[in-house]
């Protein structure tokens, strides 16, 4: 059977996206060919008002419509405590739990020299700014626990040692080769109670 060249383009589009193989990307071109217009049309508008609205925030690069996050301008959080995750995604995993009444700080990934990611493209240099300016009390190290998030755990610890500020990892509730984004809100919030100083 001959694959239309706009349908073949389609499915090598969804393949680039993250966690879409070649099985995915052919149920969810089915589905959308098999949807009504408006249907498709809501979701192309939905990706374009997310391209054109939503920004990262100047403080902590969550994700926003406005300058800074709701959770930066939440007067409620306690701003000496800051959990340090690699993605927006572990933000909203963390908020999923209720537990934590902090702030956060966003790297942009992790440390990964095969790929050639090193600290100057992460955002450390912000990190270590915010630690100066905001009187930050308590650093909580909540890279994935994989490789690369454990090499930047050490990393950061290692540069924030000589600013007197407290460092903790989380707890090892979580699968080792997971992502936070994965997990369910039990295991986030037990490895947030469980934290130790790194």
């Amino acid at each position: 059977m001959e694959v239309s060249p706009v349908f073949f383009h389609l499915l090598e589009e969804l393949q680039r996206l993250p966690g879409i193989g070649r099985k995915s990307a052919k149920r969810i071109a089915f589905h959308l060919l098999k949807s009504p217009k408006d249907e498709t049309f809501q979701l192309t508008k939905a990706i374009e008002l997310m391209k054109e609205r939503v920004r990262p925030c100047t403080r902590c690069f969550n994700i926003t419509e406005e300058e800074l996050c709701s959770i930066c301008t939440d007067e409620g959080r306690d701003p000496i405590l800051l959990c340090v995750v690699e993605e927006a995604g572990d933000v909203i995993a963390f908020e999923r739990t209720g537990e934590f009444k902090g702030r956060y700080h966003i790297l942009g990934g992790a440390l990964s020299p095969l790929d050639g990611r090193g600290p100057e493209d992460l955002r450390i240099e912000q990190l270590l700014e915010r630690v100066r300016g905001e009187r930050i009390q308590e650093v909580i190290l909540a890279t994935n626990p994989n490789v690369e998030g454990e090499a930047t755990a050490i990393y950061i610890s290692k540069i924030l040692r000589p600013l007197d500020v407290k460092v903790t990892r989380i707890a090892r509730g979580l699968p080792v080769g997971s992502d936070l984004d994965y997990a369910d809100e039990v295991t986030l919030a037990r490895a947030l109670e469980g934290r130790r100083e790194y």
